[in-house]
């Protein structure tokens, strides 16, 4: 999964549809990444009154303001897994409670540098009855668009954490999530989400500061379309393969 790991600041007033002559300059071909190792991840964010833009690497887990020390973070993780944001549930939790994930969706609103992305998807395993077992078996999918760009923009939301027992700050952020596509919903099949992606235009709209809680709501919840997506399955360990995105064939899986 291609990826850039400089941090460079875009020119002030630069066309965004001109930003990919500036990625150039980055990296790339760094080996797939499991949000489950908790590192860096480059992110874009808009700088100098957004005039301008700056992709950095930050930490890929949005860590709420309420942790207040490492001691305290590591206790929370075991029960709390902060690398997504549900779109609907940027301002209010499920609890109609003030969701941890409202700064960032006010003031930290960022994109997601990705080239795809992978999901598992959950097969009935026939026992020798005939009948479905209650064990599924897990196919991983490698996603990404029908054009297969480069790169493409993922929402995102950070917030910068300071660990007042070390006196160190770091930003973090989540990827935003929405309700999965009709391709995602075939794919993701236990529960059909997937992450918010971008076209330029909606982009540019992320990263503007003036957005209303409605209208940064409204694209929290964006849907990419599933006839611009195109997805196929993967080595089960495709975290070890040389190519991780290349096609692997399973005997007797259903087609999407």
């Amino acid at each position: 999964m291609p990826y850039y790991n400089s941090c460079q600041i875009l020119s002030p007033g630069l066309k965004f549809m001109g930003i990919s002559k500036e990625l150039k300059h980055f990296r790339m071909n760094r080996p797939v990444q499991n949000g489950f190792d908790f590192k860096d991840w480059p992110v874009l964010k808009s700088v100098n009154d957004d005039t301008g833009f700056e992709v950095r690497e930050i930490h890929w887990e949005y860590i709420p303001d309420y942790i207040h020390s490492d001691f305290e973070f590591r206790d929370a993780r075991i029960m709390n897994i902060w690398l997504t944001a549900r779109g609907e549930n940027l301002f209010r939790n499920e609890k109609n409670r003030v969701s941890i994930y409202r700064e960032g969706a006010l003031y930290g609103r960022c994109l997601v540098l990705s080239s795809g992305f992978f999901e598992w998807r959950h097969i009935p395993i026939i026992g020798k009855r005939g009948k479905p077992l209650v064990q599924q078996e897990k196919i991983p999918y490698f996603i990404t668009l029908r054009h297969k760009p480069e790169y493409f923009f993922m929402a995102g939301v950070s917030r910068t954490w300071t660990n007042h027992n070390r006196n160190q700050s770091a930003d973090t952020f989540a990827i935003v999530t929405t309700e999965a596509n009709e391709l995602m919903a075939k794919v993701h099949n236990n529960k059909k989400r997937m992450p918010v992606i971008f076209n330029e235009e909606m982009a540019i709209q992320w990263l503007k500061g003036n957005l209303s809680e409605k209208e940064i709501t409204a694209l929290g919840n964006y849907q990419y379309s599933s006839d611009e997506m195109m997805a196929w399955p993967v080595a089960k360990e495709f975290m070890k393969k040389i190519n991780p995105n290349e096609e692997c064939t399973y005997d007797n899986l259903p087609p999407l």
